[in-house]
């Protein structure tokens, strides 16, 4: 893969909405995550934007004991201004304040080589540790079309 320098920096809180499911690399089904959360989004009040947020909360030893059939946390979620009212079936996350490495990303949702590159050569040359307290997620704004290789979408990987 063709180098890919990302955009190093510090994030304030961001406050999610969602709907989250517990999978593994083995069982991974984000699919049946989206067509359960997409009829519901309307009903989040106070979205920031249009963004959808697929977000991925790991155990802090995840990457360091790893293994395809590991658990994590896998969210369907909207960035919102406050937690005031959350939709029944719902739940909140705030993700916290810190260092994100972002990377832009052309191509199929389907295709795993960016995120060998970003953990196998980008992470390990680029003076920086993963943070495992603070969950990864892809910004998926306008120009994301799923499974599509037009598509374009940024990965925000939390580093220290």
């Amino acid at each position: 893969m063709t180098s890919i320098s990302p955009e190093i920096i510090f994030a304030s809180n961001r406050k999610l909405i969602g709907i989250k499911a517990t999978m593994s690399f083995i069982h991974f089904d984000v699919a049946s995550l989206w067509k359960k959360f997409m009829p519901l989004r309307g009903s989040i009040k106070h979205p920031k934007n249009d963004e959808l947020l697929s977000m991925t909360v790991y155990t802090p030893d995840h990457f360091i004991n790893f293994h395809p059939a590991n658990e994590f946390e896998k969210w369907a979620a909207v960035e919102v201004e406050n937690f005031d009212q959350v939709p029944q079936g719902m739940e909140t996350y705030t993700i916290s304040e810190g260092r994100y490495a972002i990377f832009q990303y052309k191509g199929m949702s389907s295709d795993n080589r960016i995120f060998e590159y970003i953990y196998n050569e980008w992470l390990p040359e680029s003076g920086y540790e993963l943070d495992n307290l603070r969950p990864h997620f892809e910004v998926l704004g306008e120009k994301y079309k799923n499974n599509d290789p037009e598509s374009e979408e940024e990965i925000w990987i939390p580093i220290r």
